[in-house]
C-alpha cells in the first residue's frame, strides 16, 4: 500500500518576528502615548500630528540602528567563539574529544557510541567545529545580512506600529474625538498583532492577543500618565 509522503512544518522565521513584534509594539505603544499626551495640553491635531511624526521617524531611526548593532555584535561574537574553536582544536584536539563526548553523553549515548561519534568528527575539522559550536556554547550562525534586514524590518515595523493611533489625529479635527478612535485603533491593532505573531510562533492565538494588548496598553497607560504629569 502506498504511504503519503511525511512533511514536517517547522517555523522558522522567529528571527524575523521577534524583530517585528519588537518595532511593531514600540511603534503602537510610544507614538500613541505621545499623541495622546499632547491631546490633554493642545487643543490641536496639527501639533498632535507633527510631534508624533517627528517621534515615528526619529524613534525608527533609533529601534533601526539598535537593532543593526545588536545583530552586527551576535554575528562578531560568533566569528570569535568560532576562532577560539579553530584554536582549540588545533592545539588541544584531544581536550576537545573529551568535551565532544561529554556532550553526547548528555544525551544519552553509551561511552563508546559518544567515543565513535568524537572520533569521526575529529577527522572533519569543519563539521566538528560546527558541532562545538552548536552543542556546547549554544550558537547558530547568524543569517548573511543579518543586522541590515534586522535594522529594516524593525525600523519599518516601527513606522507601521506608529501610524495607527497616529491616523486618526490625521482624519479628523477634533483633538478629543480623534483620541478616542486612537485608543479605539490602537487597542484593535494590539489584539490582531498579538492574534497573528501567536498564530506564526506557536503559542495560544487568543492568549498571545490579550497578553499583547494587556502589555501595550498599560505601557501606553503609564506613559500617557506621566505625560500629562508633566503638562501640569
Amino acid at each position: 500500500m502506498p504511504q503519503a509522503s511525511h512533511v514536517e512544518k517547522h517555523f522558522t522565521g522567529s528571527a524575523v518576528i521577534r524583530d517585528v513584534v519588537i518595532g511593531m509594539s514600540d511603534g503602537l505603544t510610544v507614538p500613541f502615548a505621545l499623541a495622546a499626551g499632547l491631546s490633554g495640553i493642545a487643543n490641536s491635531t496639527a501639533i498632535v500630528i507633527t510631534g508624533g511624526l517627528a517621534e515615528i521617524a526619529a524613534g525608527s531611526i533609533s529601534m533601526g540602528l539598535g537593532g543593526f548593532l545588536a545583530a552586527r555584535s551576535d554575528a562578531e561574537h560568533y566569528a570569535r567563539e568560532r576562532e577560539n574553536e579553530q584554536l582549540e582544536i588545533e592545539i588541544i584536539p584531544d581536550k576537545e574529544v573529551e568535551e565532544v563526548e561529554q556532550v553526547l553523553s548528555a544525551y544519552g549515548l553509551e561511552p563508546k557510541e559518544s567515543t565513535l561519534v568524537a572520533m569521526a568528527l575529529s577527522k572533519r575539522p569543519q563539521a566538528w567545529i560546527d558541532f562545538m559550536m552548536r552543542f556546547e556554547l549554544g550558537l547558530e550562525k547568524p543569517a548573511s545580512q543579518r543586522a541590515l534586514k534586522s535594522a529594516l524590518t524593525i525600523a519599518i515595523s516601527y513606522v507601521v506600529g506608529g501610524m495607527i493611533p497616529l491616523a486618526p489625529y490625521i482624519l479628523i479635527h477634533n483633538t478629543g474625538t480623534a483620541l478616542l478612535f486612537s485608543v479605539v485603533f490602537t487597542l484593535s491593532a494590539l489584539l490582531i498583532f498579538g492574534y497573528v505573531k501567536g498564530r506564526f510562533t506557536g503559542t495560544h492565538p487568543i492568549r498571545s492577543a490579550l497578553q499583547t494588548a494587556l502589555i501595550g496598553s498599560l505601557a501606553a497607560a503609564a506613559a500617557f500618565g506621566l505625560a500629562k504629569f508633566i503638562s501640569r
